[in-house]
């Protein structure tokens, strides 16, 4: 198949179908009750260095204790893969530039940087603009397209996606002849995280997941990674599982910890839980703008506290929390 052109941009992770099928090989399939602590499944799954991706759709389902924990252990040079990435983004570049080294050192851009209607985050710019961090660009659709590569067990996707756009001359994809048709295509390389992080609403101890709402690109992402974290809402019981297995989104074997977290979405959006705090996501973009002020308010909020509640505590969302239960039920109703 000939190669027509390629990208300017890095592949950071392996794209090899074959040398992911050995990772996948050593993995346990066994039904084992994998329920432990936040800070336990990120010790012991996160090592300096490792590719991570998030799941969730903007401000929907981030998996908020996951991702103070992994600053707060202060992992390094970690891959990210920037697939509608948020407030999520934001919290990770809180490692850098901080004085606690460096947690992201190269990513995957589809949507970084912005938190949507609610403006630009400032940190998340001073450490893509500090030339500390590689970064290599792609569309929202080719990103997840190689979730989905991955998820298959296949190195590469075909899509028309980016072709003749600048984001493909900043990707790492390359454009091919179909062997079919002789018409131009973009191959898209498969994207094997180390570590994948996924909020839902309910889990099995096993790791049986329902997720109400949109999924985006979470259901890939769960089959690709080597190794996931399922934080939830609520452990519920394997029988209730069984009794609707239809509603099951990710199986037990994809999954190496599960980790209870009531409001573990907070201060983002939990469909048909709970609406996002505003509020608070607006204090963080606020305190952004002057460095003392911001590292007063990351130790107040991350470094000095033990877990996800009492984060939730302190950033006052338990005594908003009614308040944001109903604001979801407006906007689903």
């Amino acid at each position: 198949m000939d190669t027509l052109d390629q990208g300017s941009g890095k592949l950071f992770t392996d794209p090899s179908s074959i040398a992911a099928r050995a990772d996948f090989q050593q993995k346990s399939r066994a039904m084992t009750d994998k329920v432990t602590t936040v800070s336990d499944a990120v010790g012991r799954l996160l090592g300096d260095g490792d590719y991570l991706a998030i799941g969730g759709f903007g401000g929907d389902r981030i998996p908020t204790a996951v991702i103070h924990e992994v600053i707060r252990q202060n992992k390094q040079d970690l891959g990210f893969a920037g697939h509608t990435s948020t407030h999520d983004f934001q919290v990770l570049c809180a490692g850098n530039l901080m004085g606690r080294g460096q947690v992201l050192a190269r990513v995957d851009i589809a949507y970084v940087v912005g938190l949507e209607a609610r403006g630009l985050s400032r940190q998340a710019r001073r450490v893509m603009e500090s030339g500390e961090v590689e970064f290599t660009e792609w569309s929202n659709y080719t990103l997840a397209l190689r979730f989905r590569a991955a998820a298959m067990g296949v190195p590469f996707l075909p899509a028309h996606s980016v072709l003749g756009t600048d984001t493909m001359k900043h990707s790492a994809a390359r454009t091919i002849v179909c062997p079919f048709t002789d018409e131009p295509m973009v191959a898209v390389p498969a994207l094997y995280p180390d570590l994948a992080v996924i909020h839902v609403h309910e889990s099995d101890p096993f790791g049986n997941c329902r997720i109400e709402g949109i999924s985006v690109a979470d259901l890939d992402v769960a089959r690709s990674a080597k190794r996931l974290i399922i934080t939830c809402e609520r452990v519920i019981s394997n029988d209730e599982i069984r009794s609707n297995p239809t509603r099951t989104a990710i199986p037990y074997y994809c999954v190496d910890a599960v980790c209870e977290v009531p409001l573990g979405s907070y201060p983002g959006n939990m469909p048909y839980e709970y609406y996002s705090d505003e509020e608070h996501i607006r204090q963080w973009l606020a305190v952004e703008e002057d460095l003392d002020e911001y590292r007063r308010f990351l130790d107040h909020h991350i470094f000095e506290v033990s877990d996800h509640q009492e984060y939730v505590r302190r950033a006052g969302g338990l005594d908003r929390l009614e308040e944001l239960r109903r604001l979801e039920f407006m906007e689903t109703s």
